[in-house]
Order: structure tokens, then sequence, then C-alpha cells
């Protein structure tokens, strides 16, 4: 099977745009849904590729991660011709593992990406939805750590887990290696909407809608930010900021904001 077949990498018009214009949105679907939507290094290298090609087009506003079907958005590793451990090998030679490469690129990358839940989201599934920006799902689904369950630790994905969930529920899920149900996901804060599964769509163009309506560029820099304050100090963000204030202050968006603001009518952005 090839990589296309493997991965779905296919753009998307989302009305919202400031300007009245629909607004490009990728989508990245694991197309695997006879294996639940599961990980090996084709899948994981073609994600990759999906995202840096979405971030060089200069015009898709956001990013949607999802699985085929409606059992799994994902699974995890891909265990099924691995039973002797080699999913889990590490080829010394190279600096990092392509699970490593994915969450860089995600943590690298400057459009908002949206995990679009839509099944069972399960050990390194479970972290990617954790390493996405926002995320809807669907309220029948399931989710869990089950590394414990074939004697591994979800080590991986752990500095993402500790980001979102409380520490005694994360302190479960990496010793129980059990499977929750989605009304956690809404109270721990994983995803930011939960819905019935026949509403899953029409929440996640709502929200989309209310991405690509914004300047580009301000969502790029204000990226950048979240994530480079989340690892400073309360001083090093505040010096941080200020310097940050001009600089987005000198942009064409933040000036074509200012002037839509005063003229009273809709911006139209350059994500310059």
């Amino acid at each position: 099977m090839s990589d296309q077949d493997l991965v779905k990498l296919e753009r998307r018009a989302v009305a919202g745009a400031g300007d009245g214009a629909a607004a490009n949105v990728l989508w990245i679907t694991i197309n695997r849904e006879e294996r639940r939507n599961s990980l090996n290094e084709q899948v994981v290298r073609t994600m990759i590729r999906g995202i840096e090609q979405a971030m060089a087009s200069g015009d898709v506003r956001a990013i949607v991660l999802t699985g085929a079907g409606d059992k799994a958005f994902c699974a995890g590793a891909d265990l099924a011709k691995n039973a002797q451990g080699a999913v889990f090998a590490v080829d010394y030679s190279q600096p990092r593992s392509y699970i490593v490469e994915l969450f860089n690129c995600m943590e690298a990358c400057t459009l908002p990406i949206i995990a679009r839940v839509n099944g069972a989201a399960m050990a390194g599934g479970f972290g990617i939805l954790c390493a996405c920006d926002m995320a809807v799902a669907a309220d029948d689904i399931r989710f869990g750590t089950t590394e414990p369950k074939i004697g591994m630790t979800p080590m991986m994905i752990l500095p993402y887990m500790q980001r979102l969930l409380p520490p005694r529920q994360l302190q479960e899920m990496c010793i129980t290696g059990e499977v929750f149900a989605a009304p956690l996901l809404l109270e721990w804060g994983i995803v930011n909407y939960l819905v019935p599964r026949s509403e899953l769509d029409s929440k996640l163009d709502w929200l989309l809608s209310r991405v690509v309506d914004k300047s580009p560029t301000a969502l790029r820099i204000g990226k950048q930010a979240f994530h480079s304050m989340r690892d400073m100090n309360l001083r090093q963000a505040l010096e941080y900021a200020q310097v940050m204030i001009p600089v987005m202050a000198s942009t064409e968006d933040a000036r074509e904001g200012m002037a839509s603001f005063q003229q009273k009518r809709s911006p139209v952005w350059t994500g310059r």
C-alpha cells in the first residue's frame, strides 16, 4: 500500500475567512480503518510531510487530524506483526525515532492543529490527541494508555499528557492501563468540545470558522509565543512578551486589524 493510501492529505475549503471568502484547511486522515488507524513509520512520515507542506503552502489556515471510519481515531503503534517487541526497537544510528520527529513537527507547526476524535484514542493515538492545539470528540468514544497491559509504560507521550492531565488521573492511566469513557475527556480538559457523533463535523466546522477568520500572522506568532512561554518562568515570559508586542504590531495584519476596527469593516488579511 502506498503512502498516499495509508494517509489521505486533502485540502478542504471552510467558510469564514475575514474577507468573506472560504479558507483552505488541510485534512490529514490516517486511512487504516482495518488496523484501527494504527501507526507505522510510513504513516508517521506521511503525516509529517503533510504538516510541513501545509506550513510551506502559504494558503492553508489550519490542519485537521483524524482517522478513517468511526471506530478509531488512532490506536497507537501497529503491533500486528511485532509480537516480539520489534515495534519498540531502536536504530541507534539515528538521532531520534520517527515518533519523536512527528511530535517535534507538531510542536514547531505554526498552524492550528485540531483533532477530530471520531473513535478510540489509545496509547500513541492518545498522545497525538494531547499534542494537538484543540480537539473536538464524539461523546461515545473511549481512550486510554494501554501500554501497561503489554509490559510497557506510555513513555513517549508522557510529556504531552503531563501538560494536560491532572496528576492523579495521569498516574492512574499510566499504572493501570485501563480504558476510560468519553466524558472524562472534557472533565480532564483533554478536548475542547464533546458532542453527539451526529454533530461532530458540524461542531468541527463551527470551530474552524472561528479560526480561519483570524490573522494568519497573529496565529503563527501567537502559537510560537504560547509554546515558548510555557517553558519559561514568569519573569522570562513577561520579558519575552514585552519584546514580542511591538514585533506583532509592526506586521501588515496588525495594521489592517486596527484599520478595519476603526473603519468598522471586516479585515482583509494578507498573512504578512
